[in-house]
C-alpha cells in the first residue's frame, strides 16, 4: 500500500501585532480562535490558532507573533494561502464583504479552472479564496460574525514559487508520493503553475507550484508564511514518513511532540519548510470544545513556567 498525505494539515504564518491579528481573523474572516498558545521554541512569542467550529485538521491557519519587519516578497516561499468557501454567491458575499471593510482585495475570477477571490490583511498576507466543489465538510461556528453558509471551510490549495520545478517536483512525486494532475497560466506573472495531488484531491488536497525564475528569493517577516504542514491520520503514518524521508537521505527534525499533535519538519529543494503532522489528538486534549481559545493554554512541558511565561506576554485584548 502506498503511503500517502491526505491533504493540507494547517499552515503556520508570521505576524508582528498579534492584538490586530486576532481582530481581523476572528471578526473579519470569521473564524474561530480555537488555541492561544505560545511558540514551544520561544515561548516569549504567541502562537494562535484559527480554524472552523471544531478545530478540525485542515481548517488551521496559525501565526507566530514575532517583532519582524515586512516580509520581502520573491520566490523561494510559499506565495498565497487558499481558503476554501462553498459557492461563486459566497465569493460575490465575501467581495462586498471586504468591500465594506476596506480590505485590499481584487476581482473574482477564475484561477486553474476554479472561481476565486484575492485579497490580502492588513500586513500583506496574502489569500485566495477558492469555491471547493469537491464536498469536503463544513463545521461553521456558532459565534462567528459570518453566517454560516458564507463560513471558510479550510484551507487549500497552497501556493508555492520555485525558481525550478526540477528537483522540487522530484521531492513531492518520489518522496512524498503526490501527483502531477495538471497545469495553468500563472495569474500572478509569466510562466505555468503545476497542480500537484495527494489523498482523495479537491482543493483541501492540493499543492500548486509557480515557476518564477525571474523573483528575487524572498524573505521572512510579518506578513510571510513560515511554513505549510501536511496531514498524517496518526502516529504510525508519522513513523512510516520519518523512516521514508531517511531512506531517501532527506534531512529533517526527526518526530517533534507537538502535544496538540505530532510533527516531523523538513525542507524542500528550495528551502521552503515543510511539516508532516498528525491529525490527532487535536485541540480538546487539554481544554473543553466549548471553551477553545478562551485561555491561554501550555503543553505540559510549559506548565512549570506558566507565571513566566505570561509574564513576557502582551496583553491581546
Amino acid at each position: 500500500m502506498t503511503l500517502t498525505l491526505t491533504g493540507i494539515h494547517h499552515l503556520t504564518a508570521i505576524t508582528a501585532n498579534a492584538a490586530e491579528n486576532l481582530r481581523f481573523y476572528t471578526q473579519v474572516l470569521g473564524l474561530r480562535l480555537v488555541k492561544k498558545t505560545v511558540n514551544q521554541d520561544d515561548t516569549t512569542a504567541y502562537h494562535l490558532f484559527y480554524a472552523d467550529g471544531l478545530a478540525s485538521p485542515g481548517t488551521d491557519l496559525t501565526f507566530f507573533d514575532w517583532p519582524v519587519g515586512h516580509e520581502r516578497r520573491g520566490t523561494h516561499s510559499v506565495a498565497r494561502t487558499g481558503l476554501r468557501v462553498a459557492s461563486l454567491a459566497t465569493l460575490e458575499w465575501w467581495k462586498a464583504r471586504l468591500a465594506d471593510l476596506k480590505v485590499k482585495a481584487g476581482e473574482i475570477r477564475d484561477v486553474g479552472g476554479r472561481a476565486t477571490l484575492d485579497f490580502e490583511d492588513g500586513e500583506g498576507q496574502r489569500f485566495r479564496l477558492t469555491v471547493d466543489n469537491a464536498g469536503a465538510p463544513s463545521n461553521p461556528w456558532e459565534k462567528s460574525p459570518v453566517p454560516p453558509e458564507h463560513q471558510i471551510k479550510g484551507l487549500g490549495p497552497i501556493t508555492l514559487s520555485v525558481p525550478d520545478l526540477r528537483n522540487t517536483e522530484i521531492v513531492l512525486t518520489e518522496v512524498m508520493n503526490m501527483t502531477e494532475i495538471s497545469t495553468y497560466p500563472n495569474p500572478d506573472g509569466a510562466g505555468k503553475v503545476h497542480v500537484f495531488s495527494m489523498g482523495d484531491g479537491g482543493p483541501a488536497a492540493e499543492l500548486h507550484v509557480a515557476v518564477e525564475p525571474d523573483l528575487p528569493v524572498a524573505h521572512q517577516g510579518a506578513g510571510a508564511v513560515h511554513h505549510v504542514a501536511f496531514r498524517a491520520p496518526d502516529v504510525e503514518a508519522l513513523h512510516a514518513w520519518t523512516e521514508r524521508l531517511r531512506g531517501f537521505r532527506v534531512p529533517s527534525s526527526g518526530e517533534v511532540e507537538r502535544f496538540y499533535f505530532r510533527s516531523l519538519y523538513f525542507r524542500e529543494p528550495n528551502g521552503i519548510l515543510f511539516e508532516i503532522a498528525t491529525d490527532g489528538p487535536g485541540f480538546a486534549v487539554d481544554e473543553p470544545l466549548e471553551t477553545l481559545g478562551e485561555s491561554l493554554s501550555l503543553p505540559p512541558f510549559l506548565e512549570p513556567r506558566r507565571a513566566q511565561i505570561e509574564a513576557r506576554l502582551k496583553p491581546l485584548a
